[in-house]
């Protein structure tokens, strides 16, 4: 493994470890302060439990991504110095406005985990609403900071350098709201259908049921609305980047040649040599539309531009439907749910129907990971789009692969720790979480 390739293996998984501690981080809280304000307004010591069962996975998935967070932070400097060295001051505000967002939500995470019975109800509610409030904001100024790579701008490039900076102009970019939408609603769905999931499960193997049937209820409707969301902010965002990296659409698509009335294609292996699809499905017009929503506008393909700026078409196409396949499987679940909560009532307690949410557990995630493979790997050969390649900002540093042996072997301990600790905490339901159970110790319960 030669250094390039190992630099960017390493912040390729690093990202996408860091990515799912991220979004849980933006996510769960919320589900946390609906199920304590249900408490609070039904005076049920389900959702009480609920509240402190799930309060208990987000310190712990916190303190995961807090860990995670941090070596990112070094890799930066370590692998791609070059990029820090001139990137640093032109997009560090988000980061720095980041870092307080951090520190919103670790207070308040703790004023919430030990305010229960000191402080005022309802400030105790807001202190739990704020970690979810700022985990949002933090996630919303890191995609930021990566959709000013994708859309560089608030400074002059001039002769090779980089003048006239302005901080504020960078962060809000061109790229960053419609990234920003796009990220949040996957990372609610993401995660709503992991928690649905998880719960779906537990009522399948009959533990606790009345329990895992209120949690599944909460987040199986966050993971539905997001789910249907999706495609409306996916759509917003490819017409961005249709606008902005025409040259990412067309991988992402596996088009090759300029073409007016461009179809859409599903599944289907690019041949970049013969610049064909084989074996695949092609929508007439469908692409014309998403792009310029016209149905024989002219969409540019992939022979327009110079193939040393080709991104890896093959990994690009693949992704993409990767996560449409997936997104599109999640809208069919909420829909079958929403059948089920408004018309089909006697389907809410069926077997299959909480089947169909646990095989649906990883399937955000995947989505999400996909994704992301998209938005970076669409990018290159840039690290800057436009402005400075990632070949010429890695580290001139040998022996980076051992760097990411160690990162690796990290990152493995940290998921191995994260599983034990949360497979116990689901173990501890019973006997601290649900009043129902005849386990339950009311003392404990209590603290």
């Amino acid at each position: 493994m030669d250094d390039f390739i190992a630099a960017r293996s390493q912040m390729a998984m690093s990202l996408a470890f860091h990515i799912i501690f991220a979004c849980v981080g933006m996510v769960m809280p919320f589900m946390m302060a609906i199920a304590h304000y249900k408490y609070l307004t039904t005076k049920k010591e389900i959702y009480k439990g609920l509240t402190k069962a799930w309060s208990k996975g987000v310190a712990i998935l916190f303190a995961t991504g807090a860990v995670s967070g941090t070596m990112l932070s070094f890799e930066l400097g370590l692998l791609f110095p070059e990029f820090m060295k001139h990137a640093g001051p032109i997009f560090g505000m988000p980061f720095s406005l980041e870092g307080t967002a951090f520190f919103i939500e670790a207070i308040a995470l703790g004023f919430f985990l030990y305010g229960w019975d000191r402080f005022n109800k309802w400030f105790h509610w807001i202190c739990g609403l704020i970690v979810g409030i700022s985990g949002l904001a933090s996630g919303i100024l890191v995609v930021a900071a990566n959709a000013w790579m994708n859309a560089p701008t608030g400074f002059d490039y001039i002769d090779g350098q980089y003048l006239n900076i302005d901080p504020v102009k960078a962060m809000f970019n061109d790229a960053w709201f419609s990234q920003a939408l796009h990220m949040s609603i996957a990372a609610f769905c993401a995660t709503g259908f992991a928690v649905a999931g998880l719960h779906a499960a537990l009522i399948l193997k009959g533990k606790n049921v009345n329990f895992h049937k209120e949690a599944f209820k909460i987040s199986a409707m966050m993971a539905v609305v997001a789910a249907l969301l999706a495609p409306l902010s996916g759509d917003v965002s490819a017409k961005s980047v249709a606008e902005r990296q025409p040259i990412k659409l067309a991988a992402m698509e596996a088009h090759f040649k300029t073409e007016e009335n461009a179809g859409f294609i599903l599944g289907g292996i690019p041949n970049e040599e013969t610049m064909e699809v084989d074996y695949a499905v092609k929508i007439p017009g469908v692409l014309s539309f998403l792009v310029h929503n016209d149905f024989t506008t002219e969409v540019k393909g992939l022979e327009e531009f110079p193939r040393d700026e080709w991104p890896p078409v093959a990994i690009t196409h693949y992704a993409f439907q990767i996560m449409i396949f997936f997104g599109v499987v999640m809208m069919g679940i909420g829909a079958i749910y929403l059948i089920a909560l408004f018309f089909k009532k006697d389907w809410r307690d069926k077997r299959w129907l909480y089947k169909m949410f646990m095989m649906a557990t990883p399937f955000g995630y995947i989505a999400l990971e996909a994704g992301w493979t998209v938005t970076e790997v669409g990018r290159q050969p840039w690290i800057i789009y436009g402005i400075m390649r990632t070949i010429d900002s890695v580290t001139p540093m040998p022996g980076i692969q051992y760097s990411f042996y160690i990162f690796t072997f990290v990152f493995i301990s940290l998921s191995a720790i994260l599983v034990f600790l949360m497979n116990r905490q689901i173990q501890m339901v019973a006997k601290l979480y649900d009043p129902e159970d005849k386990n339950f110790d009311p003392q404990k319960h209590a603290l």
